[in-house]
């Protein structure tokens, strides 16, 4: 078990702090949820089937922890907009990571910003989506939905954040 959990673990590990990064837009407690993860795989990896790849499973238990937090917040939406200091985010890390590259330009920073309003479901397909550029069968089986359900979240999702952008322009303009 040790060398398959190793190698899954170096496998996937970058993928799965990129998803939980972009679901909490908080870098420690992605760290914290990457944790949670591998310790629900250790625990249940027995009962794994393989009734999909790991990669499926794996980020299913990703989305499942990220709810999971989501769920023990009050307010979270409105906690990540106050302590969220848009301006300063900065991750630090010797890996470059592909948000590190441009998690300053205004663009990604307006994008995180129009994210939050998103539902969870909302916010787990457009970062698997657009995000880590999967396809709609590959995000209907990490996330246990029908293509779809993948397709209709992601166009409620898109149709969202296209108004959110919108009135973040209006805003500007005034």
């Amino acid at each position: 078990m040790n060398s398959v959990f190793d190698e899954m673990y170096e496998k996937y590990h970058q993928d799965v702090f990129q998803f939980l990064f972009y679901m909490v837009n908080h870098k420690e407690t992605a760290e914290d949820l990457v944790q949670e993860v591998y310790i629900r795989v250790l625990k249940s990896y027995h009962r794994f089937e393989g009734k999909s790849t790991e990669k499926t499973w794996l980020f299913s238990i990703a989305r499942n922890v990220a709810i999971d937090h989501f769920r023990k917040q009050k307010n979270w939406k409105e906690r990540i907009m106050d302590k969220f200091d848009w301006s300063k985010q900065q991750i630090q890390s010797q890996d470059l990571l592909p948000e590190e590259m441009t998690v300053q330009s205004e663009e990604l920073q307006v994008i995180y910003k129009a994210l939050t309003t998103c539902t969870v479901d909302q916010k787990a397909v457009i970062i698997l989506r657009y995000i880590q550029e999967r396809s709609i069968v590959e995000t209907a089986l990490t996330l246990g939905w029908t293509e779809s359900k993948v397709k209709t979240t992601q166009h409620r999702a898109l149709k969202s954040l296209r108004k959110q952008l919108e009135n973040i322009d209006g805003e500007e303009g005034v």
